[in-house]
């Protein structure tokens, strides 16, 4: 980088002096001007050092690959999350180092329904992780209502 190295870059370009922070830990940020939500951050920082994780989308299927919870949005969500906690566990991670989900919902799911079951499970995290959400047609099991892919974040 120039002289003056990533600081006088931001301030030149945003017009605003402002401070890099060492980055030492993985922020989850609701920066003023956007909406504050319980459910959602908003940025994801995350250093070097951090060990990332990343779990494709899980479904509301058992250990078998047999889809549970039938066309219940509530009953396949409770399973995607469950899922998403062993594929987690695997990394020796849980919901507290997730840093991003995406959901992906099935056109004319209830969406109520699933939310409340994917807000609960993820409101055991002390900061909320990004979310993003997207209606599809279908997803690649077939029943399938519900998927949900993520990546988390520690510090080793």
């Amino acid at each position: 980088m120039s002289r003056g190295g990533p600081e006088r870059w931001l301030n030149a370009v945003s017009g605003v002096r402002r401070s890099i922070p060492r980055m030492s830990d993985i922020e989850l940020l609701q920066p003023a001007g956007l909406v504050r939500s319980p459910a959602f951050s908003h940025v994801a920082v995350v250093p070097p050092g951090a060990t990332t994780v990343y779990v494709g989308g899980q479904n509301a299927v058992d250990e078998t690959g047999a889809l549970v919870g039938g066309d219940d949005a509530a009953a396949q969500t409770a399973r995607v999350m469950a899922n998403l906690e062993v594929a987690l566990a695997a990394a020796g991670l849980g919901v507290e180092h997730l840093v991003h989900v995406h959901v992906a919902l099935v056109e004319g799911v209830d969406i109520g329904a699933a939310y409340g079951v994917a807000a609960q499970s993820l409101a055991r995290a002390p900061r909320p992780p990004l979310v993003s959400a997207a209606i599809v047609p279908a997803l690649g099991v077939r029943g399938a209502l519900v998927e949900v892919s993520a990546v988390a974040a520690v510090m080793r």
